[in-house]
């Protein structure tokens, strides 16, 4: 018998108990070795312990350093503070992988197989933002700084160089706006080139393109990239970019990596409307948990989970409606956990 590894759970708002009950399932049929801590944070936080980001689930994550996380609720505007970018901030989770395959063929784009690394702490996410009165009007200006390290910028590429080595990838693209933005950009694209040139020269190709253009290609040719690396903004945008060449947020997972801590969450919203409903999709929480599974070294696992996915869609055509078709978010799952069972 494997052992046993203690992991954070956070169902998180609006749809998020549903599919993390449905990735619980699976996870539970596929023999997944982990031990669940239940925590809770965002809306559920805030309704249960006054805190968006309680300090149980901190203690939590610090004790395991291995979360899985449904939709986080944060209102736009006002109210509290994004609690994923505060976890990103708290553990250092300096590295956000988001891996995008096509899994449901026959889309205007085949045959997609990407990743995005996007760094997680720096550039404009920092939230250095005020605003300058001018007259009666408080909000006249709006002011945002930017920040990027050496050091910030030489983790995050490293960390892309070696997953794309480590996973068998031919090439990295380095995507920046150093034409323009050429201190807070160009010391990414510079320090891309030194460490491609002092440590990855000859084991693995690097490119560089500048985000507007790199934008255009992904949606004209996308096969021609392979792993993309860039700052937290346009690694923001790029990710849910790519994201929709292979159907959408609803198949798309993501990870938090950082030194001493990972986590591993469904990238898109809460979906409040239509929670409670059986509509949810849990596909993109599903590729993460088998992203955590090969974090933490059974592969065996995840690959037995991504061949159950791929022929319960494709194979059986058991599909939740924002894939086209009618089942329920328990008819799915009940569809996998049979594939995972009988093989």
């Amino acid at each position: 018998m494997s052992q046993r590894l203690p992991a954070t759970l956070i169902p998180g708002d609006g749809i998020g108990p549903e599919i993390v009950d449905a990735a619980l399932a699976v996870l539970d049929a596929l023999g997944a070795p982990f031990d669940w801590d239940h925590q809770v944070a965002g809306l559920a936080g805030v309704q249960a312990a006054g805190d968006p980001l309680p300090q149980a689930a901190l203690d939590s994550i610090r004790r395991t350093r291995l979360a899985l996380k449904g939709p986080l609720e944060t209102p736009s505007g006002g109210g509290y503070r994004s609690s994923n970018v505060r976890l990103r901030e708290e553990f250092q989770l300096y590295a956000n992988l988001r891996p995008v395959r096509t899994i449901v063929p026959g889309g205007r784009f085949d045959k997609i197989d990407l990743v995005v690394v996007r760094e997680n702490l720096e550039g404009l996410y920092i939230g250095h933002e005020h605003y300058v009165r001018i007259d009666d009007d408080p909000h006249a200006v709006a002011i945002g700084t930017g920040i990027n390290t050496r050091a910030g910028c030489r983790r995050i590429l490293d960390y892309a160089f070696a997953h794309a080595i480590a996973t068998g990838r031919k090439k990295v693209t380095v995507v920046h706006k150093a034409n323009i933005m050429k201190a807070l950009t160009g010391i990414f694209k510079e320090t891309a080139e030194q460490l491609h040139e002092q440590k990855y020269k000859g084991r693995i190709a690097m490119e560089t393109v500048i985000i507007d253009a790199c934008a255009m290609k992904l949606v004209i040719d996308p096969w021609q990239f392979d792993v993309l690396v860039t700052t937290n903004l346009f690694g923001d945008v790029l990710s849910d970019l790519v994201a929709g060449l292979v159907g959408g947020l609803g198949l798309a997972p993501g990870a938090n990596i950082g030194a001493d801590a990972a986590i591993f969450e469904a990238v898109h919203g809460s979906a409040p409307d239509i929670a409670g409903q059986g509509l949810a999709n849990p596909t993109a929480l599903l590729l993460a948990a088998a992203m955590m599974l090969e974090h933490v070294q059974r592969g065996d696992l995840a690959a037995r989970l991504r061949q159950a996915i791929d022929a319960t869609l494709n194979l059986d055509g058991v599909r939740t409606g924002d894939l086209g078709g009618r089942a329920s978010t328990a008819a799915f799952t009940q569809a996998l956990v049979a594939r995972i069972v009988n093989g």
